[in-house]
C-alpha cells in the first residue's frame, strides 16, 4: 500500500476468533443448530451459511453443519434470525449440556 493520499484509503476490519477475549460467558442464550434443519446437511455440501456470514463475533466455523465457538459466542442470536431453515434455536443457558461442560472444564482449570 502506497503512503500516498489518505483521502483514498479506506479501513476494513475484520472480526477473527477471540479478538474480544473469551465472552461466552456474558450470555443468556447460545444458539444450538439442529442438522435436520440445516441446508448445508440437507444439501451435502457448504451451501447457505448465513449464519457464518452474519456472525459479528466470527465464533461460528463453515461446516457441514457449521459448528459454534461458545468460548466466545455472546449469545446476541443473529445467527437464529438469519438462518433460512430455522435449524438454529437460541437456548437459555443450562438447557443445554454443552455449557455446563464448558463451565466444568474453567473450573478444573
Amino acid at each position: 500500500m502506497s503512503s500516498g493520499n489518505a483521502e483514498n484509503q479506506i479501513a476494513q476490519s475484520r472480526p477473527s476468533v477471540g479478538e474480544a477475549g473469551a465472552t461466552g460467558d456474558w450470555r443468556s442464550k447460545h444458539p444450538v443448530v439442529d442438522p435436520a434443519f440445516c441446508l448445508a446437511v440437507k444439501n451435502a455440501s457448504e451451501t447457505c451459511q448465513l449464519c457464518w456470514v452474519y456472525c459479528p463475533d466470527a465464533c461460528i466455523t463453515r461446516g457441514i453443519p457449521p459448528q459454534v465457538e461458545l468460548t466466545y459466542c455472546k449469545g446476541c442470536g443473529i445467527c437464529a434470525v438469519e438462518c433460512p431453515g430455522s435449524a438454529i434455536e437460541m437456548v437459555a443457558e443450562g438447557e443445554h449440556g454443552a455449557c455446563e461442560i464448558i463451565a466444568a472444564e474453567r473450573i478444573e482449570r
